[in-house]
């Protein structure tokens, strides 16, 4: 893992972000504060969420639950007071426990199946969570999420099961080069929002996880809530050392 960040450079970035968020609002028509800001901290250390939360970013994704259970203790008590943990990365079922009491917020419940472990051990654990259906809109072997034709029977179930809020959808399109190659699958996802949101399956007001760091503002163009940022807050991932 890379060690803790140049503070003046992370400043740099953190700020460069909310401009763009600012600027790809204002040309939506939206207020900035209407798309929340997940860092995504996958492989980076305790000191790098902290330093990033000392820039006022509150919500962090993280990929895998092993990583996350190792890394998120060792943050101070302060700023883990402070902060939401989002699961954005496949969860498998046997470390669905350990996902409810690190993650207030599951964004990648890919089966009702998963939703149905997740509410059981939500029950069991006294929490409630926070969760998005990740839909599945290109049929990528390599990721998971719940096809379109199956999302509205889908979200009927998950929204009625206890210990779990239906937040909204969430999207993970075909990494393409050009920015603009993932609109069709935002603008795919903000469809089924409004059209399942109509049908009283989701909030009147949907939330939509769809965009990283190098398409987030075509992904608020088209309407997104939630915006997951790696490299565009912590800077590119720094290659093991040979060996390491």
């Amino acid at each position: 893992m890379p060690g803790a960040p140049d503070a003046g450079r992370l400043a740099e970035r953190v700020a460069r972000v909310r401009e763009r968020i600012a600027e790809a609002c204002r040309a939506a028509g939206r207020p900035a504060d209407s798309v929340r800001l997940v860092a995504v901290s996958k492989t980076r250390p305790p000191a790098e969420i902290e330093a990033a939360a000392g820039h006022g970013l509150r919500h962090f994704g993280e990929n895998r639950v092993q990583e996350a259970a190792a890394k998120l203790p060792a943050v101070s008590a302060e700023i883990r007071a402070e902060i939401t943990p989002h699961l954005i990365g496949r969860l498998q079922r046997n470390k669905a426990r350990t996902a409810v009491r690190l993650f207030p917020v599951v964004e990648s419940v890919d089966s009702v199946a998963l939703a149905r472990r997740l509410s059981r051990i939500a029950g069991e654990e006294g929490r409630a969570l926070t969760v998005f259906a990740q839909a599945d809109l290109a049929g990528e072997a390599s990721k998971t999420g719940i096809p379109a034709a199956d999302l509205e029977p889908a979200l009927a179930e998950i929204g009625e099961l206890p210990g779990l809020r239906l937040a909204g959808l969430m999207v993970i399109p075909p990494f393409d080069p050009d920015p603009e190659g993932a609109r069709p699958y935002f603008a795919r996802l903000r469809e089924l929002g409004e059209r399942f949101a109509g049908a009283g399956l989701l909030p009147p007001e949907p939330e939509l996880s769809m965009g990283m760091s190098h398409d987030y503002p075509a992904a608020i163009a088209e309407g997104a809530t939630t915006v997951r940022l790696g490299t565009a807050i912590f800077g590119p991932r720094t290659p093991p050392a040979p060996g390491g």
